[in-house]
């Protein structure tokens, strides 16, 4: 187990990693602390190989609530001497924007075991991750618009309207609005809504079916789905589709599992 000062990470089972976001005193706001030991962690898991599934959380009573309007700002930088006011902001900006790209092209799938408020950065830390679940008291929002800024923000408007469909995304982002537990499972923005305090056992529910499954089908099941999210047309997808179950023949996988189902067993899975 890592013990960072805002973010700790756990592996509690085989393969499945738990990272918490820990400033629970302010909901796990987002400040450069925490925004570095996410990096971090991250990195730490797409260099270990024996990591199948990480389950994201937040500690306390919320799971993100955004960006630490107490320490950051856009006057912030007014004091830097090396940099200019656009360059320090911009910098920052691209360090939490490179953040929700190295949630969504993980190696491995990440899990949002979304507890509390989940809004403004947060929010887009959820949308990035590949499944969602909720517990009853989360909360959910495209807040920037209310802090003075567009609700064009890391992600966002990209994956928002692929994730809920263009109308439904375009009132919650023009409006910002928050919304609970109940809109966002009948939206389809999360895929189950559990009692508060069971959050985190339901999202290792779904990661330990994930992790039983053989690592190439789901290492190229999530990459493949990103890639086709953005396919021009059916048959690009279809292309992309039949080079990855072709080449999924040669992990042997296929051939193990036909025999485990005749033996009566669970596959062994060939490493990759």
């Amino acid at each position: 187990m890592s013990d960072a000062s805002t973010v700790k990470v756990e592996t509690p089972e085989t393969g499945i990693t738990q990272i918490t976001m820990s400033r629970p005193e302010r909901l796990n706001a987002l400040s450069p602390e925490l925004i570095d030991g996410m990096h971090g962690a991250l990195e730490d898991v797409e260099r270990d190989r024996s990591q199948r599934v990480v389950v994201l959380t937040g500690a306390g009573r919320g799971f993100c609530s955004g960006a630490d309007l107490k320490v950051g700002g856009d006057e912030d930088s007014s004091e830097l001497p090396d940099r200019s006011r656009v360059g320090a902001i911009y910098d920052m900006q691209l360090d939490l924007a490179n953040l929700m790209l190295k949630i969504y092209e993980l190696r491995v799938p990440v899990i949002a075991a979304v507890n509390g408020p989940a809004v403004g950065g947060g929010f887009a830390i959820a949308l990035h991750c590949d499944v969602r679940m909720a517990a009853e008291s989360a909360r959910f929002g495209s807040v920037f618009i209310k802090v003075g800024l567009s609700s064009l923000d890391v992600g966002n408007s990209y994956l928002l309207p692929r994730i809920i469909g263009a109308g439904r995304a375009r009132e919650l982002m023009l409006t910002g609005r928050i919304f609970d537990a109940t809109e966002a499972e009948r939206i389809g923005l999360v895929s189950q809504v559990v009692p508060d305090g069971q959050v985190v056992e339901a999202a290792f529910d779904v990661a330990r079916q994930i992790a039983a499954n053989n690592e190439y089908g789901v290492w190229m099941t999530k990459l493949g789905a990103n890639a086709t999210l953005d396919a021009p047309s059916l048959r690009h997808a279809m292309e992309l589709e039949n080079r990855t179950q072709v080449l999924g023949t040669f992990t042997g996988n296929m051939a193990e599992a036909s025999e485990a189902f005749r033996e009566g067993r669970e596959p062994r899975w060939n490493p990759l």
